[in-house]
């Protein structure tokens, strides 16, 4: 049976008052699935929230990760996604693909004792706990600085997987040297030796975007995610987190124009005048974009019904040493 967008609302609405169950979503989510959280924000923001939730459920609106992310700090709570969206940026590394960049590293004369770790948080389970056992930690786009300067301090090679754009725009801000494996030749005198991968989303912005806006809107302000590439990092007014893109621009002044630079979702939910998506294309993340207000209300019935669909499973041992690389970032 079909139902209409508020009948969904409505009945989504009514489990929720019947159920132990607490519905997270990511800002990127469609605005009707975001509207119908109880918990609202960016991934790292939703885990340590929900750690603090007193709910049997988790009903997670995202992707795979951040459903893991929560599984990984609340062990206890059993986790559920409407849907187990793949983050593609998550999925161009796992396990084997990170013990091959230590060796790329070892090869170029690198002591695998002096190479320390970090994990953007958009990474999944097994690399997290690999990160771990190797002494490193997580980072997210907004703490990605601090964690690096504390690396930093222990004298070794910074090994920043997945998201070599982060990564290199970290070393940007900071004065330092930044290679990418595969691409550089000479990685042995960088400082933070980055994974090529990236988010697709972010890639969709380009410098011509931005001189466009700047010759069209005299003035505008350019705000971009750290997800982006370099070039265009370097062109912004702006650089900063999904939390951090959102309190800037609603600290300018009403008439200030500007063009914001990451996924449309969030950029069509910022103020609604003045304010523009910097790409000719609609920069929307595909998998963010998965899961519908149905697939919510089935979730819903499923843990009604005694029979939950699709919950979040982590083995003891990527749990532990993912915890571990997830527990090092919260307490600096």
């Amino acid at each position: 049976m079909s139902y209409t967008t508020q009948e969904l609302i409505d009945k989504i609405n009514d489990l929720k008052s019947r159920l132990s169950v607490t519905v997270v979503a990511h800002f990127y989510q469609r605005d009707e699935v975001f509207e119908v959280g109880d918990i609202t924000g960016d991934s790292l923001e939703l885990a340590k929230k929900t750690r603090d939730d007193n709910s049997e459920f988790v009903l997670f609106c995202g992707v795979g990760f951040m459903g893991q992310s929560v599984k990984v700090l609340s062990p206890e709570k059993r986790v559920v996604m409407p849907k187990i969206a793949c983050c593609a940026m998550a999925r161009m590394i796992d396990s084997i693909y990170f013990d091959d960049s230590v060796k790329a590293m070892e090869k170029a004369g690198i002591a695998k004792e002096n190479i320390l770790p970090i994990t953007y948080i958009n990474s999944n389970a097994d690399v997290k706990a690999k990160v771990g056992q190797m002494g490193g930690m997580v980072c997210t786009s907004s703490n990605a600085k601090m964690i690096i300067e504390t690396a930093l301090k222990e004298n070794k090679k910074i090994l920043f997987v997945p998201d070599r754009c982060l990564g290199q725009n970290i070393a940007d801000m900071m004065g330092l040297k930044s290679a990418v494996i595969g691409q550089s030749e000479d990685i042995a005198s960088a400082d933070i030796i980055c994974y090529d991968g990236f988010c697709a989303v972010h890639q969709l912005f380009t410098v011509e975007d931005i001189e466009f806006y700047r010759k069209k809107y005299p003035g505008i302000k350019i705000a971009v995610h750290p997800e982006c590439d370099p070039s265009i990092c370097r062109k912004a007014d702006f650089v900063g987190s999904t939390s951090q893109l959102i309190k800037y621009i609603a600290e300018l002044p009403e008439d200030q124009k500007v063009a914001v630079g990451t996924e449309f979702n969030l950029v069509n939910r910022l103020r609604p005048k003045n304010t523009y998506v910097l790409s000719s294309t609609k920069p929307e993340c595909p998998t963010m974009n998965e899961t519908t207000l149905q697939d919510v209300y089935d979730t819903l019935k499923s843990i009604e019904d005694g029979e939950p669909l699709n919950e979040i499973e982590v083995d003891e041992d990527t749990l532990k040493w993912a915890k571990i690389a997830l527990e090092r970032m919260m307490a600096l």
